[in-house]
């Protein structure tokens, strides 16, 4: 699988969760999909670094650590719903976006 096959995957499958979470779950559920945007934010992260591409490196870092679940960072749930819609959104849009080349 390429990588640019492996982001794609790696956001829809985030979109999908955090769309998910606007349901009434159970709490391990929203623990799960903070686990699991840590990883996957982290991973995109990582992999736009290794491509030079600051911006969202930076983006996805925030992400990482704005979802990663061992220091909870308390909104209220109306809050979060409202952070979850966006960052799905966002999310979907990347997939579309063709990435800036970097600069030399």
């Amino acid at each position: 699988m390429t990588q640019i096959k492996m982001n794609k995957l790696i956001k829809v499958i985030l979109a999908i969760l955090f769309f998910s979470c606007l349901l009434d779950m159970p709490y391990g559920f929203y623990q799960f999909v903070r686990f699991a945007g840590l990883i996957g934010f982290a991973i995109l992260a990582y992999q736009a670094n290794q491509q030079g591409r600051q911006t969202e490196m930076i983006i996805y870092g925030g992400l990482a650590l704005l979802f990663q679940p061992f220091f909870k960072i308390a909104l209220g749930r109306q809050m979060w719903n409202i952070v979850d819609v966006v960052v799905g959104i966002g999310l979907i849009i990347s997939i579309f976006m063709k990435p800036k080349e970097s600069q030399p």
